[in-house]
C-alpha cells in the first residue's frame, strides 16, 4: 500500500465524519475500536454506523482512514460470506466424507486397555454402564482399566464410519451450501488511533475533550456527538450538545470548523445556521481555528451563532468560558 501524502490525510481531516470519530478517540469515549457481532448482518461498528449514518459505508469508511495511516488495525476474527447473496448468516457443517451428507453421528472411541478392544462408546454402553463387547468385563476406571482413544462417526445415510468429517457451510439465507473453496473469507479489523499522525492535525481536532471537561463541570450533561430532532421531525448532527436538566431547556449546540492555511468558510456557519433554525437552542457556538472568514463573521452575527476565533485550546476554552457565563443568566429558570 502506497504511503498517503500529509495533503491527502489533511483533506481528510476537513472531512466533518472524521473529525467526529477522531473525536470520540481523542476524548478518551473509544481507546480501540472493536466490531460487534451481529448474528444477521456480520460484524458491525455501531458507534461509527451512527456518525456515517450508512450501515453499508462503514467498513470502506474506516479502511480509508487506516490507508491514509489515521488509524492503524489489527486482525480481530476472520468472517465467512456466503459466496451466492453474501450474507454473513452461515452455519458449518461437518459431512460425511464418501456421501456428503450432514446427517452424521458423532462417537467417542473408548479402548478396553486389558484387552485392546477398540470401538465407538455406544458398543460399550449398557444401560448406564459401559462392558467390553469382547470379554464382558465392566469399564469402571478411567484410565486404569479404559481410555478414551479418539472421536468416531458414522453416517446415517450411508452406514459408513469414519474418523474425520468433511466441513462445508449452508446459508441460512439463501439455503445453498457451498465449501471452503467457494466461501468468501475475509479479516475483520479493529482500529486504533495513529497518534503519531495526529500531529499534523489542527487543534480542532483536540477541542471535544477539554469542550466536554469543561462543561461537565459547569454541571451540564455532555454528549459528542449529538443527534437532536428539530420542529421538522429531522435529526441534526451537533460536535457538542450540552444540557441542564430537560433537553428541551438550558440547551447549548457547539460545532467546530477547521482550515489549515486559510480562514475557515462561510459554509460552516450557513450549515450550522440550518440546524439551528430546526432545533431552536438556547445558545449556539461556533469554533473556527484559526479563524473565520469575513463573509462568515458577517453571517454569524446575522443568524445570531456566537463565533469564536481560537489559534489554540486554550484561547478557545477561555471564550467558551465566557460564552457559557453570558448565556447561562439568560437561560429560562
Amino acid at each position: 500500500m502506497a504511503k498517503a501524502s500529509k495533503t491527502e490525510r489533511a483533506e481528510a481531516f476537513r472531512d466533518h465524519r472524521s473529525q467526529l470519530v477522531l473525536g470520540k478517540f481523542l476524548s478518551g469515549e473509544l481507546t480501540k475500536l472493536d466490531p460487534v457481532y451481529d448474528p444477521v448482518y456480520g460484524y458491525r461498528y455501531p458507534v461509527i454506523e451512527a456518525i456515517i449514518g450508512d450501515p453499508t459505508a462503514t467498513e470502506e469508511f474506516l479502511t480509508h482512514l487506516h490507508q491514509l495511516g489515521i488509524l492503524n488495525r489489527e486482525v480481530f476474527d476472520k468472517m465467512i460470506n456466503c459466496p451466492s447473496c453474501g450474507t454473513a448468516n452461515v452455519s458449518i457443517r461437518y459431512c460425511c466424507p464418501y456421501c456428503k451428507s450432514f446427517n452424521i453421528k458423532k462417537s467417542a472411541l473408548i479402548e478396553h486397555i486389558p484387552c485392546g478392544y477398540i470401538d465407538a462408546e455406544d458398543r460399550f454402553k449398557k444401560e448406564d454402564k459401559l462392558f467390553c463387547p469382547r470379554c464382558r468385563v465392566e469399564l469402571n476406571k478411567p484410565d486404569v482399566n479404559y481410555r478414551r482413544a479418539g472421536i468416531w462417526c458414522s453416517c446415517n445415510d450411508c452406514g459408513k464410519s469414519f474418523d474425520i468429517p468433511v466441513p462445508s457451510h449452508f446459508c441460512r439465507v439463501c439455503s445453498k451450501g457451498f465449501t471452503f473453496e467457494d466461501a468468501v473469507y475475509r479479516d475483520v479489523y479493529s482500529y486504533s488511533l495513529n497518534k503519531e499522525v495526529m500531529k499534523e492535525a489542527g487543534m480542532g481536532y483536540i477541542m471535544v475533550a477539554p469542550i466536554r471537561e469543561f462543561l461537565q463541570s459547569r454541571g451540564f450533561t455532555v454528549e459528542s456527538p449529538s443527534f437532536l430532532k428539530g420542529k421538522s421531525g429531522a435529526s441534526h448532527m451537533f460536535d457538542v450538545a450540552a444540557t441542564q436538566g430537560d433537553i428541551a431547556r438550558n440547551l447549548i449546540v457547539i460545532d467546530l470548523a477547521t482550515s489549515t492555511n486559510e480562514p475557515v468558510s462561510e459554509q460552516s456557519i450557513i450549515a450550522m445556521f440550518a440546524k439551528v433554525y430546526d432545533v431552536s437552542p438556547d445558545k449556539a457556538c461556533l469554533i473556527a481555528i484559526p479563524a473565520m472568514s469575513e463573509s462568515g463573521r458577517k453571517l454569524a452575527e446575522l443568524y445570531n451563532i456566537h463565533l469564536i476565533e481560537a489559534k489554540d485550546q486554550y484561547e478557545a476554552l477561555k471564550a467558551l468560558e465566557a460564552c457559557v457565563a453570558a448565556a447561562l443568566p439568560q437561560l429560562p429558570k
